[in-house]
């Protein structure tokens, strides 16, 4: 009995032992219950998720303290003997000087194209002007990894979108005009080709190098020269392309580049030797070059501002719908005039969209755009940060909720976090006025023609956006909208033989493709 009484005692012992340490267990569990809030149970990693950084390695990239206007073949000081900075937008260094034209220095760019175009390229064959094309597009490929640096460095966007998006397109359009060059006549079939002459072309920031080679290829292919305008913060590899055409051989004179500021692209608009315009740019300027020629002789195509819709419909792959708001919206900072800068949801799915939405854009990398990790580089310069600051708190002003991601911007530079603004009317600024930046202004429709009626509701046309799994739907839609081009179930894809160009106040004329090389021929 005495034995059978201890091992009792022994075994209430260890079951109190077990009851107690149960008990604590409970007492913690429900001690970290309330503590952390159900919705906020979720694996911490801490800073173990966040990238090492990764930049690309630009030391070995030689820039000349001062850039030359590009006339005739030769790099030559401009008449007027002054120069402007040019800096580095995520680092407000300076990276060079570059020369101002004046009017007497677009004059002589005018006379060489003229001389060019009478005496050599206009009278060259296809055959042998496809060569020179094709060369400068090897040249190009060659010297894509140098290229896609300085125009990061140059202006502010991120070196995976220089690398991968801008530096193959740059090369693909002059490789697509080069097979054009000797089979016009098989572009327009029963009718003649003939070259115009001698072109002006003013390009934007945004896309330096690409609008250069959008321009410059398609022109050339026809047999024209050419004069052509960078913008004045986006200069350098302007005249590192010149360089490239000095390798490639290119005959004087067949391209001129002058820089400057808006006095040097009105001297090219007023030029009487100019006969034909290509502008890229505000439609504010896109107006005053419109009003400049009429009347003239001068043929002319106008690429200018948007405020795309990108349209969500609620039977819309939400997953694959986000990325694409993503891609539209804060690709290249918002720096797109395409860009689908007005969401329209459909209101069944408004909550999630938009509860996704804001999940997304916290995991997008703000910061030095020459590192291969960063998602949106810097603001291209002070005073577009400043307008893109301005139309935001207009917005907010007028009873827009901003969102932006918690992110730590650098301390020098110009930066602006991914941003989007709920509850907006059409009647806001933000809902009608081109921000140019990285700010999504979101709206919600009913029906689909609701959706139309409002995608359509802007003085823009340039470019919109539909999601939705029927294709039927996806007809109707695209059919409706008043915009150049539509992208169905993808956004911001481009290509050398699709036509781009708008609508309205988006400006006329087209770009790429075959109807982009009738731009820059006389049909007879």
């Amino acid at each position: 009995m005495k034995n059978s009484k201890k091992a009792i005692s022994k075994t209430n012992g260890r079951g109190k032992l077990q009851l107690v340490a149960k008990a604590d267990a409970a007492a913690k569990t429900a001690e970290h219950r309330k503590v952390v809030p159900l919705n906020e149970r979720r694996l911490n990693f801490g800073e173990k998720w966040k990238y090492a950084p990764a930049p690309e390695d630009n030391k070995y990239i030689k820039i000349a303290p001062r850039h030359e206007l590009f006339i005739d073949g030769k790099f030559v000081a401009p008449s007027t003997g002054k120069y402007f900075e040019s800096l580095n937008p995520a680092t407000e260094e300076k990276l060079t000087e570059i020369a101002l034209a004046g009017e007497q220095d677009v004059d002589l760019a005018v006379k060489a194209a003229r001389r060019a175009y009478d005496k050599t390229w206009g009278k060259m064959t296809g055959r042998e002007r496809g060569k020179y094309l094709y060369r400068i597009a090897r040249i190009i490929q060659e010297k894509s990894r140098e290229l896609a640096i300085l125009e990061t460095m140059d202006g502010g966007k991120t070196i995976k979108e220089s690398r991968d998006v801008d530096l193959p397109l740059v090369a693909a359009h002059f490789f697509y005009h080069a097979g054009w060059a000797d089979k016009l006549q098989y572009a327009f079939p029963g009718r003649n080709a003939q070259s115009l002459g001698v072109v002006g072309q003013i390009i934007p920031w945004n896309f330096p190098l690409l609008m250069a080679a959008w321009k410059i290829a398609p022109a050339l292919a026809c047999g024209n020269t050419v004069v052509l305008k960078p913008a004045e913060t986006t200069s350098i590899t302007a005249m590192r392309l010149a360089e490239i055409f000095q390798e490639a051989g290119l005959p004087e004179g067949v391209v001129n580049i002058v820089t400057g500021a808006g006095q040097t692209g009105a001297a090219i608009a007023a030029h009487a030797d100019i006969d034909k315009l290509a502008f890229t740019g505000s439609t504010e300027v896109g107006k005053m070059i419109a009003k400049s020629v009429a009347g003239t002789r001068k043929k002319l195509t106008l690429e200018l501002g948007g405020k795309a819709a990108n349209i969500i419909f609620d039977d819309a792959p939400i997953d694959q719908a986000i990325e694409g708001i993503i891609s539209g919206i804060y690709f290249n900072q918002g720096h797109v005039c395409c860009a689908g800068s007005r969401l329209l949801v459909q209101e069944g799915v408004f909550p999630t969209v938009i509860k996704k939405l804001r999940d997304r854009i916290q995991t997008l990398r703000v910061g030095n755009p020459l590192d291969k990790n960063t998602d949106i580089g810097a603001i291209n310069s002070k005073p577009q940060l400043e307008k893109i600051r301005e139309l935001v708190e207009s917005g907010v002003a007028e009873g827009a909720e901003l969102v932006q991601p918690k992110c730590e911007l650098p301390a020098k530079g110009y930066w602006y976090p991914p941003s989007f603004l709920t509850g907006v009317t059409a009647s806001h600024r933000v809902a009608q006025e081109e921000i140019f930046g990285p700010v999504l202004s979101v709206m919600t429709f009913r029906t689909p023609e609701e959706a139309v009626e409002r995608a359509n509701n802007t003085p823009y046309g340039l470019s919109a956006g539909v999601w939705t799994d029927k294709g039927s739907k996806i007809f109707k839609i695209v059919n409706k909208l008043r915009a150049g081009v539509v992208w169905a179930n993808t956004y911001n894809k481009f290509d050398p033989t699709s036509p781009f160009g708008g609508y309205k106040e988006s400006g006329f004329g087209r770009e790429g493709g075959l109807q982009g090389l009738a731009a820059y021929t006389r049909l007879s």
